[in-house]
């Protein structure tokens, strides 16, 4: 049994939106599978923007990012699923993840002593949205975005192994958004 976070990035609470039903998905598929799962929804999450490294530093994340940051803490694998926005995460998200990742959660604080990845030991899954052929997001822009997510993100804050779904045409067809959210289920039943 795992201990899964899903992390649904979507800015936007409508509930027509194909991240929401990805989430649910896998969500769903993992309990059917015997995982337990704990499910945070960046648009229904009040916290402040960042504006400052000092901010960052020194101020105290909000009861909602505690509250985060306890679930990921708890997780053994987190999911992140958003849709693709002006070629990168949208800036809510990343907002939240500016948020959660402060120093003494997932960075050691200045001049403390213990490990450098302080959320080692945990698995992660990206799972990102596009109206672009993944592809040509592949080819062109060389996932670029997303690479940073994995490398510059998580596994700097230890997250290991770190893989990804990029599902490309999410506007193309009905049995196109079956495909996938059938593909998603199967990978959450696999729990990593």
């Amino acid at each position: 049994m795992t201990r899964i976070a899903i992390i649904d990035g979507h800015p936007d609470p409508a509930p027509d939106r194909f991240v929401h039903a990805l989430a649910e998905a896998y969500a769903c598929s993992a309990l059917e599978a015997g995982h337990e799962v704990r499910r945070l929804d960046v648009a229904q999450i009040e916290f402040p923007l960042l504006r400052s490294a000092r901010e960052w530093t020194e101020s105290p994340p909000s009861p909602a990012i505690r509250h985060a940051q306890q679930d990921i803490f708890w997780a053994d694998h987190v999911v992140i699923a958003y849709p693709l926005w002006l070629g990168d995460v949208p800036a809510l998200l990343k907002g939240f993840l500016e948020q959660v990742a402060r120093p003494g959660f997932a960075v050691p604080r200045a001049g403390g002593d213990g490990p450098d990845k302080l959320l080692a030991g945990r698995s992660a899954r990206i799972i990102v949205t596009m109206g672009m052929p993944d592809l040509f997001y592949r080819l062109i822009y060389r996932a670029h975005s997303l690479k940073s997510l994995e490398r510059n993100v998580l596994g700097f804050v230890g997250f290991s192994p770190v893989r990804h779904s990029i599902v490309g045409n999410v506007d193309k067809s009905d049995a196109h958004r079956k495909k996938w959210l059938k593909r998603v289920a199967a990978l959450a039943r696999e729990s990593i």
